[in-house]
């Protein structure tokens, strides 16, 4: 072969192997997302186990499907069908990152009552101190402690940044002792005003983000968003503590 063949071949070889990097559907699909007006930030885009659709996990824990060449985008749950059994991949999917963003919530922003002893799982409450329901739940606390399930609270103010609640939260959070404050409010005392650099209007967008609609609800470690009230047996048993 002729020598300025060779390298015009070389070339073309480059090219389409540079094209072919370049070309993948996770990059079409990110592309085509990056011209919409939309801040949010790609945590991952993998193919799901249905050929040529594609599970696109925004890192505020938004999750769409799209297809290969990002044409098309949609909302709603995958289920897989094997002879009598049904699995929501979708739910798996929202569960796994609802997990990752609770996890990087330091313990110091919760209002956290752990067990004495050996801490076997935990559950981490969106609450509300003003919540009927959260109130009973807060009851079984020391239940839940003996059984070596640790508490986790996170602030979820149902009625919105203006209510008193949202301030009375705010008091509770930033309180010298939050588990004293918190275990207070909860039988309707009033808690002295505090000012802190606190996690309240984080934590409540967050539950908002996540799916939360009303409290209590309980996150457990996996990611499964369980909502309402669960007696101390009920949540030892979906938890496997014994």
């Amino acid at each position: 072969m002729k020598p300025f063949l060779k390298v015009a071949l070389g070339i073309m070889i480059s090219l389409a192997a540079s094209s072919a990097i370049a070309d993948t559907p996770e990059q079409v699909i990110k592309t085509k997302l990056s011209q919409l007006d939309d801040k949010r930030t790609i945590d991952r885009i993998t193919e799901t186990q249905m050929k040529e659709i594609y599970e696109v996990q925004f890192s505020d824990g938004k999750l769409v499907y799209s297809n290969a060449d990002g044409s098309y985008m949609f909302n709603g749950d995958m289920v897989k069908i094997e002879g009598n059994k049904s699995t929501n991949l979708t739910k798996q999917a929202r569960s796994k990152a609802l997990a990752k963003l609770i996890n990087a919530i330091p313990k110091e922003k919760m209002v956290v009552f752990s067990p004495k002893g050996e801490t076997k799982a935990h559950i981490t409450v969106f609450t509300d101190v003003d919540c009927g329901y959260c109130r009973k739940l807060h009851l079984e606390v020391p239940q839940l402690n003996k059984m070596g399930i640790e508490v986790r609270y996170l602030a979820f103010p149902r009625r919105g940044k203006k209510s008193q609640t949202y301030a009375m939260m705010e008091n509770v959070w930033c309180a010298k002792d939050p588990k004293e404050a918190i275990t207070l409010a909860k039988k309707g005392q009033e808690i002295a005003e505090n000012k802190c650099d606190n996690p309240v209007e984080e934590q409540y967008k967050l539950g908002l983000r996540s799916g939360v609609r009303g409290t209590p609800s309980l996150v457990l470690a996996d990611g499964n968003l369980v909502p309402g009230y669960k007696s101390a047996e009920k949540l030892a048993e979906l938890l496997g503590v014994k």
